[in-house]
């Protein structure tokens, strides 16, 4: 018989570490989002690391601006964007005030409100396509820019925290490419996945977007 997961609210000193060693071992843990309407809850089985002003696919590459502010920290907040004027993505800051990194969360398994998550994705035809992919993730559970800077540690009350989970094995864990990203940040093997887990999104290389004329 499993163990249940762990409830235990992951400390700032999670995240204030590399965020390449932040990025896999963020993979089992449970990531709770906090609604007027209840709580939803799911285990992250997805996720891309973001090395700031030293990553080309970053947003902070260019520096700090108004949009990328919480990039920049402190460690254990959340770095909420908005991505083709119609798509918000969920990224959980790490690393030491100042470095700008991240953790871009791609992907999960709804393990607690799937009815309120459903609601929001009436596309998904399946429980495992509630939250496969970033952007159906953040639409899942209620995510916009209201939420950027959120305090992932502040306690009971935090509208977005994450537990302790159950921590996936590093025999578990694949890593490759990042999808979508181009440039000299395109082969960066800095995506994490639960291998063979139906909740993954699939990989999908850069493809850029067409001008109209």
């Amino acid at each position: 018989m499993s163990a249940r997961p762990d409830r235990t609210p992951l400390p700032r000193d999670f995240y204030d570490r590399p965020v390449l060693t932040v990025a896999p071992d963020l993979l089992g843990r449970t990531l709770v989002r906090t609604t007027p309407d209840g709580p939803i809850e799911l285990r992250i089985t997805e996720v891309e690391a973001y090395e700031g002003e030293a990553d080309p696919g970053s947003h902070a590459y260019r520096g700090r601006t108004a949009r990328n502010a919480s990039m920049f920290g402190p460690p254990g907040h959340a770095y909420v964007y908005f991505i083709y004027g119609m798509w918000f993505s969920l990224n959980l800051v790490c690393g030491p005030e100042g470095t700008a990194s991240g953790v871009l969360v791609r992907a999960g398994e709804i393990t607690v409100g799937a009815d309120l998550a459903a609601k929001r994705r009436l596309s998904a035809r399946y429980p495992r396509e509630l939250a496969k992919g970033p952007a159906r993730l953040a639409t899942a559970l209620d995510v916009d820019r209201t939420l950027d800077g959120t305090d992932l540690c502040a306690g009971p009350g935090s509208p977005l925290s994450v537990l302790a989970g159950t921590p996936t094995r590093p025999d578990q864990v694949s890593n490759g490419p990042r999808t979508g990203v181009g440039g000299h940040g395109a082969h960066h093997p800095y995506r994490f996945w639960v291998t063979d887990d139906p909740t993954v999104s699939p990989y999908r290389a850069h493809a850029p977007r067409r001008r109209s004329t």
